[in-house]
């Protein structure tokens, strides 16, 4: 029997493949195998000794006390892609609003409230204030072509828009999914300098924050619309400011608003909606207890965080998992401990990630608390688990 604690309140959808016959899940549970979590704040949490893994149901995990977890041999998983549909709406919906001044005119509309007779006399006359250009035929630049920007790219090309797209790092997978008509930028600065509008899809870290400052901001059209789903700090804020006020930028439309930006003219600010519809919060569920159970029955891993994907179809009567720092010689120091006790490896996969390693060993044979205890003792080792 696992038993899952919920730091949150997980969709049922998710839960219901949690079979009552073989998991236990509750907020409040006595040494929990594994967490499920959205935004509760683990990084103060005393992590009980029996935890062995970690699901965070969305993509961000600065809640989570990565390095620690990763020291005692705790997977952390997220799940990326899963709200991938609900943030490429909204982007659409913020390429229309930053044209066309929709935003604004109904905020000027609510305005006539007590108008009474006057009001479609006044929406005639003062419509025209908010006038704002079509999208279709105008060039999108994509920058972070990820699950998200890949369905934004192919989205904005069906409805009219000429897609140039730049990551560094695309993945073969994200390569297969975008439309073989969205054009390769030979670099960020290039695509930055011919788009009419900008979308951010790019994770925030030390290289990428404040990536759009002044001098990124001095290549771009006059004119041009950014769009920020991503992160806040990919943007800064000071330097977009100035830009809004020379004229460079005619819209901002970030789901990161802080209160600087509301002050800011042009900045259209979205209360952190990219995630926020009930689909999302199903698939985030679903994908978490699904790479979680799969961790717990099999050991394998799927989205992890600080561990390598590490998946292999069983193939002995038993499998003994292994996390261990990523250090020489230590493949050299299990095998001999099954050696030892005449243990035969059926199958066996091995793989890194930065500082640690997961190993999938299976075997023919039954394995002693003996065994186990010699496997943990192995200087390096950080997790050992039979299944």
């Amino acid at each position: 029997m696992f038993k899952i604690q919920t730091l949150n309140k997980i969709s049922s959808h998710g839960l219901s493949l949690l079979p009552h016959d073989n998991y236990e899940y509750a907020s409040e549970i006595v040494n929990p195998d594994a967490a499920l979590v959205r935004s509760f704040n683990m990084l103060d949490m005393d992590l009980p000794l029996s935890m062995k893994a970690i699901a965070r149901a969305g993509a961000g995990v600065n809640n989570i006390p990565i390095a620690k977890c990763s020291e005692r041999g705790i997977v952390v998983f997220n799940t990326p892609g899963a709200n991938a549909n609900a943030v490429k709406e909204l982007v659409l919906m913020g390429l229309i609003i930053a044209s066309r001044r929709a935003y604004q005119g109904i905020a000027w509309a609510k305005s006539l409230i007590g108008k009474g007779d006057a009001v479609p006399k006044l929406i005639e006359d003062g419509k025209s204030n908010f006038d704002g250009p079509e999208i279709k035929g105008k060039k999108l630049g994509v920058v972070g072509l990820g699950a998200i920007g890949v369905m934004v790219a192919n989205d904005a090309e069906a409805l009219g828009m000429e897609v140039s797209g730049y990551d560094p790092f695309l993945s073969v997978d994200s390569a297969w999914g975008l439309s073989r008509t969205v054009k390769k930028a030979l670099s960020l600065d290039s695509l930055i300098a011919e788009s009419d509008y900008i979308t951010l899809h790019t994770p925030l870290n030390d290289k990428t924050k404040g990536m759009i400052n002044k001098d990124k901001l001095a290549l771009m059209k006059k004119g041009v619309r950014i769009l920020n789903f991503a992160r806040g700090g990919l943007v800064n804020n000071k330097d977009l400011e100035e830009a809004i006020k020379q004229g460079v930028i005619a819209a901002y439309v970030t789901d990161f608003p802080d209160e600087e930006l509301l002050k800011m003219d042009n900045v259209i600010p979205i209360p952190h909606l990219g995630a926020s519809t009930p689909e999302s919060e199903e698939n985030c569920a679903v994908m978490a207890v699904e790479q979680l159970k799969d961790f717990l029955e099999y050991g394998n891993i799927k989205n992890s965080v600080n561990f390598p994907e590490c998946i292999m179809p069983p193939s002995g009567q038993k499998r003994i998992i292994i996390a261990n720092k990523n250090i020489p010689n230590m493949i050299g120091q299990i095998t001999p401990v099954l050696a030892e006790k005449k243990i035969n490896i059926a199958e066996m996969l091995n793989k890194s990630k930065g500082d640690y390693a997961y190993n999938i060993i299976d075997i023919d044979n039954n394995v002693s608390d003996e065994l186990v205890g010699k496997l943990r003792k192995i200087e390096g080792v950080v997790m050992v688990r039979v299944i």
